[in-house]
């Protein structure tokens, strides 16, 4: 069996210089937010993940001079000495810290025979559109630069491993979006590699959380090589940038719904049409859920609490998820909402936003109704994927988020 992960040789900032790197996640930004962000910051990795802020404003993002330029300016921190490779290879512990929480994981390379054999699980379909932007990302750099957030069930040997990674000067301490502090140490020496080596392959299956457009399209890469027949199963395209969390510290935070319209229904229609299968309160202030089955909705400048009754879950993973049950018996039938992922009429607000970015956006007149829901649950996730389904679209917002541009993943 091929290992589940591998420690590699990665491409990272020089001490010094992690604070003018960092940059968040390219596909949690627009070009006009990441062009803010990176303006005067010559060093953010903005400029290798959404190249197209140095182009012309409106320039295609997937046209081939955005993949030039992204490749030139990784080339252009390399010569420039800001990113340098490591030498050895080695696996790194990965901490965040957003407030008082607190997760601490490993980052390393996984294997994608282990994702086509399912051993590394996933629980969301992916556009073959944003599939293909980032198989052509990986191909026009040499390398994986965004790194999928993965989940392992906690290992008390993986713990006392990382924590021994802990025990030495980070790499770097640096404080990246939203006020998260990423820590990252090395753990390059041969023994403690061996050590992780054993307890990582150790571990069952890995759950792909957040990042699947990533892994799916470091396959295909991989897919497309070995037809070329370039390299063999340790081949460096035959593994991809994860960082690997234990299901306990992970947080996942609630994924809103917003709809534009309410389907030809009145404010009270609507109210009476819900309450044929919820049962519906008004509430005196925002109706945040706080257990499963219950949902907040904010409708005409004012806030109600809608619960299942009892025995109306059912028991299949999906069906049973939140999201499913809010589009299964009321977007669905009641506000005419067909496919999440195609519907025009729907949008999706993360929970980080919180409950005032739903009042927010109703009070402006932008959507008719918002819906508030209780956040997917960890074990419901790994459920999902050991049970080989899929979630709905948009069922799970994890917080805080992996950074761009502190660990790279070079295709040698």
């Amino acid at each position: 069996m091929t290992d589940l992960v591998r420690p590699f040789t990665a491409l990272r900032p020089r001490r010094g210089y992690a604070d003018e790197v960092i940059a968040p996640p390219y596909d949690v930004v627009s070009a006009e937010e990441a062009r803010a962000l990176a303006a005067g910051r010559p060093w953010s990795f903005l400029h290798v993940s959404r190249p197209e802020i140095d182009l012309a404003p409106g320039t295609d993002p997937y046209s081939d001079a955005v993949y030039r330029r992204g490749a030139a300016n990784l080339e252009r921190l390399r010569r420039s000495g800001v990113l340098t490779r490591e030498p050895i290879a080695s696996f790194y512990v990965y901490r965040m810290r957003m407030g008082k929480h607190e997760q601490t994981g490993v980052a390393c390379v996984a294997s994608v025979r282990e994702y086509e054999r399912n051993r590394i699980r996933k629980h969301e379909l992916t556009r073959p559109d944003k599939e293909t932007d980032r198989v052509r990302n990986i191909e026009a750099l040499g390398a994986q630069t965004g790194p999928v957030l993965a989940v392992y069930r906690a290992s008390d040997a993986v713990g006392e491993l990382l924590r021994d990674g802990t025990r030495q000067l980070p790499l770097f301490d640096v404080e990246g979006p939203n006020g998260v502090m990423h820590t990252v140490w090395q753990v390059g020496s041969p023994a403690a590699v061996a050590r992780l080596v054993e307890a990582l392959n150790a571990l069952d299956v890995l759950y792909i959380a957040d990042g699947h457009h990533r892994s799916a399209a470091a396959a295909r890469v991989a897919a497309a090589r070995r037809a070329d027949r370039k390299g063999g199963p340790a081949a460096s395209y035959e593994f991809f940038l994860t960082v690997a969390f234990p299901h306990d510290e992970m947080r996942i935070l609630d994924y809103n719904r917003v709809v534009a319209d309410l389907n030809g229904l009145g404010p009270a229609a609507l109210l009476e049409r819900i309450g044929r299968t919820f049962e519906v309160a008004r509430a005196s202030g925002p109706a945040k859920p706080e257990r499963r089955a219950t949902f907040g909705m904010y409708l005409a400048g004012a806030w109600y609490s809608l619960a299942l009754p009892e025995g109306a879950i059912p028991a299949d993973p999906v069906a049973s998820l939140d999201v499913s049950l809010l589009q299964d018996l009321l977007l669905g039938p009641v506000l005419g909402i067909g496919d999440p992922r195609t519907d025009k009429r729907i949008d999706f607000v993360g929970g980080v936003r919180g409950l005032e970015e739903l009042e927010r956006l109703v009070d402006a007149g932008r959507v008719a109704a918002a819906f508030a829901l209780y956040p997917t649950g960890m074990e419901q996730l790994m459920a999902v994927a050991d049970a080989d389904k899929l979630m709905p679209p948009k069922s799970t917002w994890f917080e805080p988020k992996l950074a761009d541009g502190l660990l790279a993943h070079v295709l040698d």
